[in-house]
């Protein structure tokens, strides 16, 4: 109910419905709403919506990803309104809510595709945003449509183990092995400005990496997080993706195994949590418009390992929609790095805007 609730105001003055209050409620309590977010049936309007698009007919291994959504959902109940590393109350700035889950046909591919695209056009309308829980990895090409016709071309950033750009499997044009050379064919993305993250692990062979070259991608593969380091990762896509319309795309398996066993094709290599969240962290103030966390499947889980990873994924992307484009610089509100940034206990007081929404109890 709203008065178990936590209600702020935006810096313009607009009232907001923010999470349940765990000071009042346990966290186990309720209904597994994504960070225990209202419904968008229980407000009058929706900034940012967090969706379910809980298909997985286009996997080529593991299935199981269709119980991502909830699996997420589930894992997201530990999720607190302030973020520290940003500064900022991502709830109190906007008014975000979850949207349920997109129904498709789970038996005809081209049907589901044509159904995503319809309920992520509706979701999105004249101003909404939207972070999508998979499902596996076909369900990019609709919701980068559904993207395209408000925004125009694309700047991409798809973090994943895998390219996602080959062309058939078994004759398919339609899995999650192929969104992004269909994207790249249908005139979606914007060739100057796409880029995977975090890619590694074997291939069928060296045509893969021409093909990907030739649809204009560039490639930051795991290892080169590991010997560049985040900061020189953050200001190549940065430098990459300019000012234009950003559509994030993130395969769970990204992440190692050993921070996300609970995925379809896990390659080992992989990048930390640590390393994902400080790279989301250092897009702030891009034009970020849209963006998925995919290939969840709870089935192979362990003591909610990937869900936990994936929930605070899905924070992260939250907060960037929430500060917008053209944000000011910001810095973590607490360590070392704080102080450096200007921020933290001893640097002097953040501006009202900032702290819109905080409260010292709420979030236990």
């Amino acid at each position: 109910m709203n008065h178990d609730r936590i209600i702020a105001t935006t810096p313009e003055g607009t009232p907001v419905l923010g999470p349940v209050d765990a000071a009042r409620t346990p966290r186990w309590v309720g209904p597994a709403t994504f960070a225990r977010l209202p419904r968008t049936d229980e407000v009058g309007r929706t900034d940012i919506a967090v969706v379910g698009v809980p298909f997985d007919a286009g996997v080529s291994y593991r299935p199981g990803a269709r119980f991502g959504p909830n699996h997420v959902r589930e894992s997201s109940r530990l999720l607190r309104p302030y973020n520290p590393a940003q500064d900022v109350s991502p709830f109190a700035g906007a008014q975000v809510a979850d949207a349920g889950d997109l129904v498709a046909n789970p038996f005809d591919i081209r049907e589901a595709i044509t159904a995503i695209e319809a309920g992520a056009r509706e979701l999105m309308g004249e101003r909404t945003r939207l972070v999508a829980l998979g499902g596996d990895h076909t369900i990019a090409l609709p919701l980068l449509r559904a993207a395209h016709s408000r925004h125009g071309k694309l700047a991409l950033l798809h973090f994943d183990a895998h390219l996602d750009t080959w062309d058939t499997y078994f004759g398919a044009e339609h899995t999650h092995g192929t969104p992004f050379r269909r994207a790249f064919e249908e005139g979606l993305l914007d060739t100057d400005a796409v880029c995977h993250v975090g890619t590694r692990g074997p291939l069928y062979g060296a045509q893969d990496l021409e093909d990907d070259a030739r649809f204009g991608f560039g490639i930051v593969s795991s290892a080169d997080v590991m010997r560049l380091g985040v900061d020189a990762v953050v200001a190549h896509l940065r430098e990459r993706v300019g000012d234009r319309p950003l559509y994030v795309s993130l395969d769970i398996d990204v992440l190692d195994p050993a921070h996300a066993p609970g995925t379809g094709t896990p390659e080992a290599g992989g990048m930390t949590s640590r390393e994902v969240l400080e790279i989301l962290r250092g897009l702030r103030g891009a034009d970020v418009v849209a963006c998925d966390v995919v290939e969840v499947a709870p089935a192979y889980d362990h003591a909610e390992l990937t869900g936990v990873a994936a929930a605070h994924v899905v924070y992260e992307l939250v907060t960037l929609l929430a500060l917008g484009a053209g944000a000011a610089p910001g810095g973590p509100a607490y360590g070392l790095a704080g102080h450096v940034h200007g921020t933290g206990p001893s640097a002097p007081a953040r501006p009202a805007a900032a702290r819109a929404g905080d409260d010292p109890g709420a979030g236990r």
